[in-house]
């Protein structure tokens, strides 16, 4: 293809696959640690500090990373300190990301939808540059490798958080850190989908593997494929139809969800024993 030849398209190509693999392998952790609330508001709060960048002139990346980094201190750690449940730190962290990224929007140089602003609200893939690509590969090698050693804290943990306990293993350092990574990866990937859309990419991937499979060691490797697949497609649709990259790579993300749902032999399986039940 014509467009492949293109730098640009090039460069979305392996953010697309680079991206697609680290949200959906992280996606499976949080998901399965009952950490999608937290991941929604980890998402947010990159979306407001890439609108600080925005609205002082400064790095988003750079901005976006400290509030990602902010919140996931207040979530974990500082939920603990104070013997609040987490759900109920991310009740207020979650509006209060989202009122100072709209404030921060409207506080930049030129009120309204400045090119800026569209990057930060919709993501914009003409602007992926090689930095960006080295950044993504860099911490694609960091997550795996971190996952590879923790593998069995982390598998044990999502397994049975209190079990887990139960064998010695302090449960809450490693939540922390796939608190912390989650929004890590968030960050790096607003670029490609937008501070609006980016916690589709964390979930719809790791949810839609679960409708297929049970097995920890298969989902875990079945999630980011599912990732880089969608979005793929997503990019592919974007190009034919010219529409918006991340919200085609959303769509193609959640129709890929509930056609799993559909298809999901797991729903089956309950369904079967549930007519079972109500026959006896």
């Amino acid at each position: 293809m014509i467009w492949l030849e293109l730098g640009i398209m090039q460069r979305a190509l392996i953010a697309c696959v680079l991206t697609g693999f680290l949200t959906g392998l992280m996606g499976v952790f949080v998901v399965r640690m009952r950490l999608t609330a937290i991941g929604y508001s980890m998402s947010h709060g990159a979306f407001a500090g890439a609108s600080l960048g925005v609205a002082i002139s400064a790095n988003p990346l750079v901005t976006a990373m400290l509030f990602a980094s902010t919140t996931a201190l207040f979530i974990g750690p500082i939920a603990d300190k104070a013997r609040l449940h987490a759900d109920t730190i991310t009740s207020i962290i979650f509006p209060l990301n989202m009122a100072l990224a709209f404030i921060f929007l409207t506080l930049t140089p030129e009120i309204g939808l400045t090119s800026q602003v569209a990057n930060v609200l919709w993501g914009s893939i003409i602007s992926l540059t090689n930095t960006d690509m080295v950044y993504l590969v860099t911490l694609c090698a960091a997550t795996m490798a971190i996952v590879h050693f923790a593998w069995k804290e982390l598998f044990a943990i999502m397994f049975n958080r209190k079990q887990a306990e139960a064998d010695g293993i302090n449960a809450k350092p490693f939540i922390y850190l796939v608190i912390f990574l989650a929004g890590v990866v968030v960050t790096f990937s607003l670029k490609l989908v937008g501070g609006l859309l980016i916690y589709a990419l964390l979930f719809n991937p790791a949810a839609s593997a679960l409708q297929l499979l049970e097995d920890m060691r298969k989902i875990i490797i079945l999630s980011p494929l599912i990732g880089v697949t969608t979005n793929i497609v997503g990019l592919i649709v974007s190009l034919f139809l010219d529409l918006p990259v991340g919200s085609c790579i959303v769509l193609v993300s959640t129709v890929t969800f509930a056609i799993l749902v559909l298809l999901s032999p797991k729903k089956r399986r309950k369904m079967e024993n549930e007519t079972l039940e109500v026959n006896h």
